[in-house]
């Protein structure tokens, strides 16, 4: 393992901005501690350069610690190389008010290049043959003194970034993939990040949800708003104060007494006895209060999955064999090269020229470019063998129905 600095006062930090500033590439990465604590917050930021390797700690910092450094992250004469680099820049955006310009993401390019294996651990191993450690990735990075252990894992996220980059680039340029790249670090440079919020609707992500009755749904709903309050207190994520799979049993199963509640799975002696009383008030409330409001339908947007009626679903499926063909034929994954959304969109609105495919929400600029001419051609022949199908598919749905209630009428008959 390389050396490293310890960045830990703005004095030092200074001194690190001047020395990066004069660099041309820098490799970047960050840890923060969103499996422990109710609010992730940047612990830790790792630079690579060719000056060395530095651990700045922004817990010591303080608020607007990192300012120093918001010079150079931001100078888009200085390339900044990231793995995987959307969660880093939204913290880093969202922590210090940063938004980073010029930017490589060797996952990306690794993606576009077709690798089977993309994260960090089987670029090094395959680039270097070097295993890199994985048993510090749920440490939880607020906590100080930082270990050795810890320091060495996350030295290691930028040791070999700008090496591993010099091998990526060269093979882009070869497969004449380095533009689509390119406009790919574009979109994460020009990326707009939510204001971070507490979603009063959460509850009805939880998997079963959207299987309960009404008056199960109240009980969830203040279940899930008394797990949050809780969550905050004490400042934990809402996971580890009760899990999602326990909120759906009381939902489905409201208990009435502490008894009860108590013999429910994922209500320990702990959770019973520091939060049992509010469970069940919270549980009293769904079953005695309102009903929840009937769930809506949210309508189809741009990115979202469209209802086809049968001809589409046939101009989908040719549309599906030209990207099976043509993501072999490139080495790239099916959902690289263009996700099911993106093909749904254009089986739905089947645009006529270039300017309408472009405008299609899921649609990348440079798959367009690449791509587009190519797809327009295809999507009208898939259009052409479709048009002699029944456009509705409600036709063929009937006659199932019927087919299935003879069906069942017949073998009545025979009992």
């Amino acid at each position: 393992m390389s050396d490293y600095g310890f960045i830990d006062t703005p004095e030092k930090l200074e001194d690190l901005a001047k020395k990066l500033g004069k660099e041309k590439v820098i490799a970047v990465d960050t840890e923060a501690d969103s499996f422990f604590h109710y609010y992730d917050k940047l612990c830790l930021l790792q630079v690579g350069a060719r000056a060395g390797i530095f651990l700045i700690d922004p817990l010591a910092l303080g608020e607007n610690g990192l300012d120093p450094l918001k010079p150079v992250l931001e100078d888009p004469g200085v390339r900044k190389i990231f793995h995987a680099a959307e969660y880093d820049l939204y913290m880093l955006f969202r922590s210090a008010g940063i938004r980073v310009r010029n930017i490589f993401d060797t996952m990306v390019s690794a993606q576009l290049l077709g690798y089977n294996a993309v994260g960090l651990g089987a670029l090094v191993e395959r680039h270097f043959d070097v295993k890199l450690s994985k048993d510090q990735q749920r440490t939880d990075w607020s906590r100080r003194p930082l270990r050795e252990a810890q320091t060495e894992y996350a030295a290691s996220d930028v040791i070999y970034l700008i090496e591993i980059t010099a091998r990526l680039e060269k093979e882009l340029k070869e497969k004449k993939r380095l533009a689509w790249a390119q406009a790919e670090f574009t979109t994460l440079e020009e990326r707009v990040w939510p204001e971070r919020e507490f979603d009063k609707q959460g509850y009805m992500r939880i998997k079963g949800a959207r299987k309960l009755d009404p008056r199960e749904l109240a009980i969830m709903r203040e279940v899930f708003m008394m797990r949050d309050k809780r969550a905050r207190m004490l400042d934990r994520p809402p996971f580890k104060v009760l899990g999602n799979g326990t909120l759906l049993d009381l939902a489905q199963n409201p208990p009435a007494t502490r008894r009860a509640l108590g013999n429910r799975k994922g209500i320990t002696e702990l959770v019973l006895r520091r939060m049992g009383q509010d469970l069940l008030e919270a549980v009293q409330r769904g079953v005695e209060g309102p009903e929840h409001p009937p769930l809506t339908k949210k309508p189809p947007v741009n990115n979202g999955r469209r209802r086809l009626d049968r001809r589409g679903d046939e101009r989908l499926a040719q549309l599906k064999k030209w990207r099976a063909r043509r993501s072999k034929e490139l080495e790239l994954d099916p959902g690289v090269f263009c996700p099911n959304a993106g093909l749904e969109e254009i089986a739905w609105a089947m645009p006529k020229d270039l300017e309408a495919l472009r405008a299609l929400g899921p649609m990348k600029g440079w798959w367009v470019d690449a791509f587009g001419a190519e797809v327009l051609e295809v999507s009208a022949n898939a259009q052409e063998h479709a048009a002699n199908l029944p456009q509705s598919n409600d036709g063929g749905a009937r006659r199932n129905r019927r087919g299935r209630r003879r069906g069942s009428r017949d073998s009545s008959s025979k009992d």
